[in-house]
């Protein structure tokens, strides 16, 4: 029964979303994995993103990124804001994007932000497409 809820809420936007985004950030899967899924500014942002893999966890011991926890709110009709919580190793990384539905009915995600540290900067700093 449990595998069953999962799987049902795995294919909620949000959440096959946030999967699909830690795979390609993580250099697991390639960019075009989410070819057709995004808007093309999302797309461009996501493309020069995913050859860094700012999601690939440090060392060859550290186990793939895993999607903690997803949460998200409708701010209007069509439109879903979500933000992930994603476990890299010992840390807790954040990743938010929004979605809105195309006139076909298909959730498209049209911006991504990526919670990122800089190697000389401790200030985080915001990686952002709109």
């Amino acid at each position: 029964m449990l595998a069953a809820r999962q799987r049902e809420r795995d294919r909620l936007p949000h959440y096959w979303f946030a999967h699909r985004l830690v795979l390609v950030l993580s250099g697991v899967r390639p960019v075009h994995l989410l070819l057709g899924h995004t808007r093309d500014r999302a797309y461009e942002q996501l493309a020069r993103l995913a050859p860094q893999a700012p999601l690939r966890p440090a060392g060859a011991d550290v186990p793939a990124p895993v999607v903690r926890q997803v949460g998200w709110c409708r701010p209007g009709p069509g439109a879903v804001e979500a933000f992930a919580r994603i476990a890299v190793g010992d840390r807790v990384r954040a990743l938010a994007f929004r979605l809105e539905q195309a006139r076909d009915q298909r959730w498209l995600c049209c911006a991504v932000e990526l919670d990122t540290l800089g190697a000389a900067d401790p200030a985080p700093r915001r990686e952002a497409v709109r």
